[in-house]
């Protein structure tokens, strides 16, 4: 197995990355779920909520690294819920931010620390030091991952005239010579 010259899927980056979201993001899943009544996209923009304040829904599609049109849908979803809600933008009164309820407060207080729980039973393999290295190979990685993402010269994005879709699939875009620098 060589992540320096992947040879199979499973020894590609982001499927490792997915494999481990998957299982230690399960456990996540079955408290936002069973105990909660939330889902984990619905988790995440609490707990940016809680730390963040009240924000935009284009700053709160950025921090969750969600598509702008899904967090319109969250956010309705966590306003019947009562664990969100709009407040006026204190620069801009025609603007509103979105914002948690004293209830969705409550709710990432006792959530949150569940959390921790899981984060440092998965991260309990790992010696301080090697954290340490983990917290900074993951920074880099994203950085370099957001520094692709903003080359034009990557990959062409979906065609919706030409049958594409936002994700790709089926899509019949036009072949191109994608140009990676590896430097």
């Amino acid at each position: 197995m060589s992540m320096a010259l992947p040879s199979a899927v499973d020894e590609l980056l982001n499927y490792r990355l997915n494999v481990l979201l998957a299982q230690s993001g399960a456990l996540t899943t079955r408290w936002c779920e069973g105990r909660f009544g939330i889902t984990r996209r619905e988790w995440r923009i609490i707990a940016l909520l809680a730390v963040d304040g009240p924000v935009s829904m284009g700053r709160l599609s950025e921090r969750a690294s969600l598509a702008p049109d899904r967090i319109p849908r969250l956010f309705s979803s966590l306003q019947e819920k009562q664990l969100v809600g709009r407040v006026p933008d204190p620069q801009d009164r025609r603007r509103a931010l979105v914002s948690l309820t004293p209830r969705g407060r409550s709710l990432y207080d006792e959530l949150f620390p569940i959390s921790v729980g899981i984060h440092q039973s998965v991260l309990s393999e790992l010696t301080l030091s090697e954290m340490q290295t983990l917290d900074s190979l993951l920074s880099r990685l994203t950085e370099r991952a957001r520094s692709l993402c903003h080359q034009t010269t990557l990959a062409p994005k979906a065609s919706r005239r030409l049958g594409g879709s936002r994700h790709g699939a089926g899509s019949k875009m036009p072949k191109t010579n994608a140009v990676f620098s590896w430097a």
